[in-house]
């Protein structure tokens, strides 16, 4: 199962500033209400007042804590420095001088805020059966999924993970759910269903080519010889004896999917997927291939 996806810029910019906020986010994520003065009001010197408002603000906006809390924008630090009526702004480098101030601060914000840790329960599994119900209907692949995931994180108000540990969590999901659905297609057919559907991965000794590549064309134009050619087809895909089979819970665009791979991957490829997968794949190749020379034949 391969679980490394995200591109090196994309792990860089995880839970980091990616540049200079607009000035939308700044009005969203770095406006200090009445409670946010009231909690700033309290810590003494401007350093730390400041340093626990780029705190606030940055985990509103990033969905986690810096490491360092003064990575942030310039940007950032003057709209802050200017709601606080803070004028030097050189004092906040005498925040970084204690870190433990720095976890200090993070927790009240936790607390006052009602930020969890990504581990925190019920949060978390809450998190999982999501991640899973998205994977189970959507289409996205992996780094898709992920920003979803980074994005629902943020809204529930979870801190973000380390970037592997997300990265793997939803390549874990979407393993599941994949091996889920190929396990219940897989059920539908026969042994001899089975048997019929694996030969559309052998070289028919006439036409040199696999089932499979014969059935994937379908007729390009409106004539005599396309009828007859789609009536074949129509015929072709109906001898494999799966055209009853009632199709579980499985939603259409994972079946689309399974076939979609089918149209692409070569036979060969097919040919070395699990049983499963391989079963699953050519299962929903075969209904798509009726239902078109169905059309075809009909058009």
């Amino acid at each position: 199962m391969p679980v490394r996806f995200l591109t090196e810029e994309q792990q860089q910019r995880y839970g980091r500033y990616p540049g200079e906020p607009t000035e939308l986010q700044l009005d969203r994520y770095f406006h200090l209400d009445d409670l946010d003065r009231q909690l700033i009001a309290v810590r003494r010197g401007d350093h730390n007042r400041l340093g626990f408002a780029l705190q606030l603000g940055t985990v509103r906006f990033l969905g986690t804590f810096l490491s360092n809390p003064l990575a942030v924008p310039p940007a950032v630090v003057n709209y802050l420095a200017q709601q606080l009526d803070i004028a030097d702004i050189s004092t906040l480098s005498s925040y970084r001088e204690r870190p433990q101030t720095h976890r200090e601060h993070a927790g009240v914000i936790q607390q006052h805020y009602g930020y969890r840790d990504f581990s925190h329960q019920p949060e978390h599994w809450r998190f999982v059966r999501w991640l899973y119900g998205r994977a189970w209907v959507g289409t996205e692949g992996p780094s898709v999924l992920f920003d979803l995931a980074t994005a629902q994180l943020l809204e529930q108000k979870i801190l973000l993970p380390g970037v592997s540990v997300l990265e793997r969590l939803v390549a874990t999901v979407r393993e599941r759910v994949s091996q889920r659905v190929w396990q219940r297609l897989s059920r539908l057919p026969n042994a001899e269903q089975c048997r019929q559907l694996e030969a559309l991965l052998k070289v028919d000794a006439d036409a040199r080519t696999t089932v499979l590549d014969q059935l994937r064309r379908s007729p390009t134009r409106r004539s005599a010889p396309a009828l007859v050619a789609a009536l074949h087809r129509l015929r072709r895909i109906r001898d494999i004896g799966v055209s009853d089979l009632i199709f579980p819970k499985v939603p259409p665009s994972r079946i689309k999917m399974l076939s979609r791979a089918a149209f692409t991957s070569r036979a060969q490829t097919i040919e070395r997927m699990s049983q499963p997968r391989r079963i699953a794949t050519l299962l929903a190749f075969a209904q798509d291939v009726e239902a078109s020379a169905q059309d075809d034949a009909l058009a």
